[in-house]
């Protein structure tokens, strides 16, 4: 029987794609319940099984000291929760110790336990309970903690009123390669960083000790609790004042355990099915050859592309720190060039600025969904954008692995209501198809996700730039696949990756910047080489401080050669916006309106293309100001930040 169950362990976890190695290794009786135990990627562990067990499986989740004060667990087992305990004592629930959470977790998920599990955290438990839950909000049912730690500096570091544990502190110091000041300055305590935990609405509930000298609640608990409710958090303590107070107030009677158990049972059960984040997925090209330089060459340079939702904090930092904690040994490169209003065609044309020349990327991250429909590119322009990015990425390294990530916005939400795929999420995956790029589904998963009850627009998700809770919802996804990916990948060879025959021969696969200096003033015409707005109307900081083509007076002239198959421009467009006209190769002039409608509010970079059907040869363009203008604008200003040219 023993080896039975040791195969099927070993047979299913294949199947599944994880790397555990787990090993029954007996059965016995705890507290009157039968319990397997087993040996999982060499750690201790066990599960204890219910007489009856309910729909969904729930399951609590002990931290440390198993055999502490087991009523409540028992009270649980009795009412149908499973328990499990998985040994990773003197970690102090560092990073490398969530890790081994991480893949636990996913293996008792992949043996049909529920998704969402209840953390129980006794003493210095409560350390691995809060910061497993602050890295996987969305998989926690709810906290509860007993006299917990909840800032190391208190203890083991005894810093302030606690008399610390200092063979505890310099197990840390050695655990976590840091010194005395690092740890106080560095460690990621329970306490800090709790507001994507409140965002996720988590219920926490701590039992202490009102003597407790040990973890004095004035450093740990009470702290904690107050920054929690502050954020917006469900908590709760419980002070225990019956009975014998041991160890300095740190050990203590329980009482009503059975309240505890309801707190747990009402938080966990009935079990919600949560869609699986793989439903989102198309992992085409996997990401076979930035595993392996993660690994073998523990090297990484990684970059983000996209708009503001990339930009600003939240899901990328998020995704650093999980790849930084998922391979600990590999010196990483993080590249953030999310820039506030830009979509594809800008992409394709400042990737080799802001991405390419950094170095080789090993992983590129690109999404542009939501930006291609606001800045009005039509299909075609789509198209040629991110075909743009997608091969001159691949031209500058074919072994670069590429995320195509798809985020949601309310136009898109009603897309998929009707029926329908997103017009420019039909035009990336055109590309994505075509070259084998993995894509992540956000903005359909959004929408399923609300349909199936899990959370709602207004309340959780808010708006295209996620709330907190948002940046969730996208984490669990990316890591998901992340680390799907890298369970199938191998370390033992890297493949240059296909470049197939281009889409759209103009594509913009050749695309780039070019010095504003190259072209010929020919009247009216300056150049200020740090332009900043003097009209108290901010502009976009990567468009700032940098030379500028300006002009405000009609009629005034300039000429630009150059040579490729497209032209254009990236204007700042402010509030004194005007419009221009402009010939290539002596072609009748047209007209094109600088104004949007945001150039009120800022001085945004607007990328105009001109022309981009062009022979590769050598073309001349003249661009003059015009009179005329958008009735909205204060004036007839021109500011040339960029050439855009397709080579």
């Amino acid at each position: 029987m023993l080896k039975t169950f040791t195969i099927l362990f070993l047979v299913f976890s294949f199947l599944i794609g994880q790397a555990q190695t787990v090993t029954k290794t007996g059965s016995d009786r705890w507290h009157g319940f039968e319990r397997d135990r087993f040996q999982f990627d060499g750690r201790e562990a066990w599960i204890v099984k219910p007489l009856q067990p309910l729909d969904g499986k729930p399951w609590i989740w002990k931290a440390y000291f198993p055999d502490w004060h087991t009523d409540m667990d028992s009270i649980l087992l009795s009412r149908g929760f499973h328990l499990a305990y998985l040994q990773t004592n003197d970690m102090f629930g560092s990073p490398i110790a969530m890790q081994i959470w991480n893949k636990f977790h996913g293996w008792m998920q992949s043996n049909g336990f529920a998704e969402k599990v209840a953390l129980e955290g006794i003493s210095r438990g409560g350390l691995y309970v809060y910061n497993w839950a602050k890295r996987n909000p969305l998989k926690v049912s709810c906290i509860y903690a007993e006299a917990p730690v909840c800032n190391t500096s208190s203890w083991p570091g005894g810093k302030g009123k606690s008399k610390g544990s200092p063979q505890d502190w310099q197990l840390l110091m050695k655990h976590m390669d840091m010194s005395d000041s690092q740890l106080v300055a560095d460690f990621d305590d329970p306490i800090d960083e709790l507001e994507k935990l409140a965002a996720a609405k988590v219920p926490v509930l701590h039992s202490i000790g009102l003597q407790d000298k040990i973890v004095p609640n004035e450093e740990n608990s009470f702290p904690l609790i107050d920054k929690y409710i502050r954020l917006g958090g469900i908590a709760t303590i419980m002070p225990m004042t019956r009975g014998a107070q041991q160890l300095e107030g740190h050990h203590f009677v329980i009482e009503n355990p059975e309240k505890i158990a309801d707190f747990v049972f009402s938080n966990s059960y009935p079990v919600k099915k949560l869609l699986s984040p793989s439903w989102f997925h198309d992992q085409r090209s996997g990401l076979q050859n930035s595993y392996h330089r993660f690994v073998k060459e523990k090297k990484g340079r990684v970059a983000f592309m996209g708009g503001s939702i990339t930009e600003g904090k939240g899901w990328r930092e998020l995704v650093c720190q999980y790849l930084k904690e998922r391979f600990p040994d590999t010196e990483f490169e993080f590249i953030n060039a999310g820039i506030s209003s830009t979509g594809s065609t800008p992409g394709a044309f400042r990737l080799q600025q802001d991405v390419l020349s950094k170095g080789p990327i090993d992983l590129f991250f690109e999404e542009a969904a939501v930006n291609d429909r606001t800045n009005g590119f039509n299909n075609m322009a789509q198209i040629r954008g991110m075909e743009g990015i997608v091969r001159h990425m691949r031209q500058s390294n074919p072994k670069a692995d590429i995320i195509m990530m798809h985020c949601v916005d309310p136009d898109k939400i009603a897309d998929y209501k009707m029926g329908k795929v997103p017009d420019e999420i039909r035009n990336h995956e055109t590309v994505a198809n075509h070259y084998q790029i993995n894509t992540i589904h956000l903005a359909r998963e959004v929408k399923e996700r609300m349909d199936a009850g899990e959370f709602t627009w207004k309340e959780d998700f808010r708006d295209l730039h996620p709330s907190p809770f948002g940046h969730q919802v996208y984490v669990r996804t990316i890591t998901s696949f992340l680390e799907a990916a890298f369970e199938k990948a191998k370390t033992d060879s890297v493949q240059a990756h296909a470049l197939p025959t281009m889409i759209n021969p103009f594509s913009y696969a050749n695309g780039d910047y070019v010095d504003v200096g190259r072209a010929k003033l020919v009247k009216g015409w300056s150049i200020d080489p740090r332009w900043q707005p003097k009209d108290g109307v901010g502009g976009r900081k990567q468009y700032v401080n940098i030379p500028a083509l300006i002009a405000d007076t009609p009629d005034a002239i300039l000429e630009f050669e150059f040579t490729g198959t497209a032209v254009g421009i990236c204007i700042a467009s402010g509030p004194d916006a005007g419009n221009i006209r402009y010939s290539i190769d002596g072609k009748p002039f047209q007209s094109v309106d600088l104004y949007t409608r945001w150039s009120g509010m800022l001085h945004l970079p607007w990328y105009i293309m001109l022309n981009d059907e062009l022979k590769r040869k050598k073309h001349k363009l003249i661009i003059q100001l015009s009179a005329e203008k958008n009735e909205k604008s204060k004036g007839t200003a021109c500011r040339i930040l960029h050439f855009l040219v397709n080579q």
